[in-house]
């Protein structure tokens, strides 16, 4: 059907999820580094200037993945819309759980530019390594290079502990490497986690200007770009930001966070410090994970996990000026250098307080999912104009949301979800019996009562679908 192959269109490619029955217990292996480094108070300001303080903090805040349960998230990860596909309807990572979990800017500058070859790309750029020389008043030994990349290592030994005694040009030295390592480690790891990528250099030479741009909509273009290469059922490594990933299911899934960790301060990652998951029996643990996820309900969702009053109480508030705010809700470029995102809100309305009906078909972005950045250096943001100049217009892009005072999927929703989606992903034979989909009341008049014009349905239309009807 027409909806389904909306929603689909890479199932026959390479996702994952065709290939459960083939590797029913795969793992994806979190690809992480921890910042040992220090926070030096001398280096503090700077960090407050660049809006990476809050982050910076979560480095005492370190905690450790659950790659089982990630491996389940990321089956239902669909590239085509950028949402996880639940039982209950779709939700996804906003721009506004990036503000809070992290801490980050939204507003701003795209972080964007090009990769290496600055001399001949951009503006007052300089040789790479001359600049380097310059940045950090030295080059590392050969034996810690590699390309246009340094040793992780070298950073961290050379860098690690202030002088009691440095000049106000040693600070801006090591809060330059702090900066380097927090960016490579904690918001846009790679798979060459061991190593610090030269990119960085121009936006280190301009240390009080690094508070012009969007950390916060570059690190959710990242994320969003590593969980769609681990859909690949090639692939068996994800980076990215996955502390903001694993929090935000603790989150916003209850039933899946662990006990114990109740108490919590800003941001709001920092909640699940010291979380260490079991690392036995990982191959049936992802089969645990998969069904519990196949056996969610609506209400098992927190769609405003920020709304409480103990919440509200505890957030800096520089994350809620109407400068960053606004562009929660705004459907708009997300970009990091060469990869480019799209952030469709409009398929995720309860979790701005709304009521979610049909959405419109997802903008198709395919081709931006094979560009890397390999195959040649460019000026991006020339390159990639189009999608530059969305970010630009992102204030036009924002769209109003009408609170309810029930927020979640509309019945009309969940009638046409429960015929399009692939909603089970576990082995039947998992199921002890067939599930039907339960529309309460407040869902029945939820839909009717908040539809759009020409919307209109039964309770006798909306019926239940069991795990045999299921796509």
């Amino acid at each position: 059907m027409e909806d389904e192959a909306r929603l689909y269109r890479l199932n026959g490619i390479t996702h994952v999820a065709g290939s459960i029955d083939d590797e029913p217990t795969k793992i994806i292996s979190g690809v992480r580094r921890q910042q040992n480094m220090p926070l030096h108070e001398r280096i503090i300001p700077y960090l407050k200037t660049a809006g990476l303080y809050h982050l910076a903090r979560l480095n005492s805040h370190w905690f450790w993945v659950d790659e089982p349960l990630l491996s389940a998230f990321i089956e239902r990860w669909r590239p085509e819309t950028h949402t996880f596909h639940m039982p209950f309807g779709e939700c996804t990572i906003t721009l506004q759980d990036v503000a809070y979990q992290l801490g980050l800017p939204i507003d701003g500058e795209p972080v964007s530019g090009c990769l290496t070859d600055f001399e001949n790309l951009m503006e007052h750029g300089r040789p790479a390594w001359d600049w380097f020389r310059d940045l950090f008043g030295e080059l590392p030994p050969q034996n810690k290079v590699k390309q246009m990349t340094v040793c992780y290592t070298w950073f961290h030994e050379r860098f690690r502990v202030l002088p009691a005694d440095a000049s106000e040009e040693t600070v801006r030295i090591y809060a330059r490497a702090y900066i380097v390592m927090l960016l490579s480690s904690q918001l846009f790891a790679d798979k060459n986690v061991n190593r610090v990528h030269l990119r960085w250099l121009p936006y280190l030479a301009s240390l009080d200007e690094l508070g012009r741009y969007s950390w916060g909509s570059a690190a959710l273009a990242w994320l969003y770009r590593c969980l769609c290469r681990g859909t690949n059922r090639n692939v068996v490594n994800l980076a990215g930001p996955l502390q903001l990933l694993q929090s935000w299911i603790f989150w916003r899934f209850p039933s899946l966070r662990p006990g114990g960790f109740d108490g919590f301060g800003f941001p709001f990652a920092s909640r699940w410090a010291s979380y260490l998951p079991r690392n036995d029996a990982v191959g049936q643990r992802v089969l645990s994970a998969r069904l519990m996820l196949d056996r969610l309900r609506v209400q098992d969702f927190v769609w405003e996990p920020y709304s409480s009053v103990e919440v509200a109480s505890i957030i800096h508030p520089e994350i809620l000026v109407d400068q960053h705010r606004r562009l929660w809700t705004a459907i708009t470029s997300l970009i990091y250098f060469a990869a480019i995102e799209w952030h469709q809100v409009d398929r995720v309305i309860p979790q701005f307080g709304g009521v979610q009906h049909l959405p419109q078909p997802a903008l198709n972005i395919d081709w931006l999912h094979g560009k890397d950045g390999r195959g040649g250096d460019r000026w991006f943001p020339r390159y990639y104009r189009e999608w530059h100049e969305h970010w630009e217009n992102r204030l036009y892009s924002v769209i109003p949301v009408q609170r309810a005072a029930d927020p979640g999927p509309s019945a009309e929703y969940l009638d046409w979800w429960c015929r399009v989606a692939h909603r089970f992903l576990s082995a039947d034979v998992a199921f002890q019996d067939p599930r039907p989909i339960v529309l309460t009341e407040e869902t029945i008049h939820r839909g009717s009562s908040q539809a759009p014009p020409g919307c209109t349905f039964t309770t006798d239309q909306i019926i239940g679908v069991s795990i045999g009807d299921a796509v």
